[in-house]
Formats: C-alpha cells, structure tokens, sequence
C-alpha cells in the first residue's frame, strides 16, 4: 500500500511541472512513482538530470539490464516491473535476457561482465575486488564506462530506495518473485 499519495495534476509543484510533463509525453502516460517523486522538485529534477545524462552512456541494453540487476539486488518490485515489463521495455530485452539480468547475467560477453560488475558493486557497496575491476575492463569498458556503470547503480538505487520507502503503486503487470527466475 503507498505511504504517500502520488500527487494528482494540479497537485505538481511548479518546478516539477515541467520536467512530469515531458516524462508524461514521452511515456504516454504519468507512472506513479514520477507523480509521487514530483513532490520534492528538488530531488525530482535532479534525478531526472543524472538520468537523461546516464541515457547516453554506454548502450540501452547494458543500462536497462542494470537496472534490473540492481532493482533485483535491491529488492525494488515497482522497478522490477518497469523493467521487465516487455512490451515497453526501453531496451525491447526479450523475457529469457530479463530472467539472465536479474540474475546479473546477459547472454552476451561483454554486456555479462558490465551487468556483473554492477550488481558486484550494488551488493558489496561498492566495496569490489581488484580482480572485479580487472574483469570488467578485460571485458572492453573504459575506465570511463566502469564509472559511468557505478553511477547507473547509484542511479538505479536511488530509485529503488525511493520506491522501496514509498510504496508506489505498481503501473505495470507484477513480475514472479526473485526466489523463480
């Protein structure tokens, strides 16, 4: 159940109207955990920077099998089914790569070593081995993508954390418990 009302329209703040708006067009409709996070423009607006900052890095596969890595790891079901919801996944991931991304795998190579290295950092807090970090850059990344990686998960946590803390209610079909993928 929510533990805050998602705001209704003319409820928006004035500095959250505009950045909702675009969410709402480019959507097709207003997710409730963007009206309910609309309530502080603060963190509203600059979660939605980091975001459309984050929307070019690395590809739109890699950045949504992070989230459903990490929205796994955090045990975030409102991100869980954003992400795995396959008709409007942003990154079209067909249902047997969403069960390898929650699980922190992707069938292919590189994609597998970025979306392990994530969900390494999510689960030990960033606290990762010299071997972990060796492996991801064996695996082709950048030192500057392995950054742009911790900052998707710290992203991705936040939206967790916030959906986690309010409850939201969910938008999009439920997706099977952790414990059956």
């Amino acid at each position: 159940m929510p533990r805050i009302a998602a705001l209704k329209p003319e409820q928006v703040p004035p500095e959250s109207k505009p950045t909702l708006d675009m969410f709402t067009k480019n959507i097709g409709f207003t997710p409730n955990m963007m009206a309910t996070f609309a309530a502080s423009p603060i963190a509203f607006n600059a979660w939605a920077a980091l975001l459309g900052s984050l929307s070019k890095s690395l590809d739109v596969k890699t950045r949504d099998s992070i989230g459903l890595a990490v929205s796994e790891v955090n045990g975030c079901d409102y991100c869980l089914t954003v992400h795995s919801f396959t008709a409007d996944n942003m990154a079209k991931l067909p249902a047997n790569e969403i069960i390898l991304a929650r699980m922190g795998h992707a069938s292919d190579p590189k994609r597998d070593a970025g979306i392990q290295f994530a969900r390494k950092v999510a689960e030990t807090r960033g606290k990762i081995s010299d071997a972990d970090l060796k492996t991801v850059r064996n695996a082709g990344y950048t030192d500057a993508n392995v950054i742009e990686i911790v900052a998707l998960v710290a992203m991705y946590s936040l939206t967790n954390f916030f959906n986690n803390v309010f409850d939201p209610e969910k938008d999009f079909p439920a997706v099977a418990p952790a414990g059956s993928v």
